[in-house]
């Protein structure tokens, strides 16, 4: 994959590769993109944090729509987005907060989903 030209599509890149099976399975991977303060409310009414994360995740076949960011400052950017889940056929509002650490990576800090009612 090219590198991406904009922050809306390097965060963009970040969030898809948290949806995808190979990193989630993967402490070392999820590791780089999952910050230590780290937190998420989950869709389903959990709170995790970031070693619930490294110890596992579900792996269904998710697809991301509708993404946006807002800079909320220099290093902190919230991103919102769409999940279809397809192992359940379930969509999810997202939202997520990313922060620019010292060394210049990104790594996500808070983590929100909320099921969409039909």
């Amino acid at each position: 994959m090219e590198r991406p030209s904009s922050l809306k599509e390097h965060l963009y890149f970040l969030e898809t590769q948290l949806l995808k099976p190979e990193i989630r399975k993967s402490q070392s991977e999820m590791d780089k993109f999952i910050a230590d303060d780290f937190i998420e409310f989950t869709s389903s009414g959990k709170k995790k944090n970031k070693q619930d994360c490294l110890n596992g995740l579900a792996v269904p076949k998710m697809e991301c729509f509708h993404f946006a960011i807002k800079e909320l400052s220099s290093n902190i950017v919230q991103t919102t987005f769409e999940i279809k889940d397809h192992t359940n056929s379930k969509v999810s509002l997202r939202s997520s907060l990313w922060k620019k650490q010292a060394d210049g990576n990104w790594q996500i800090i808070f983590h929100q989903g909320t099921i969409v009612q039909s």
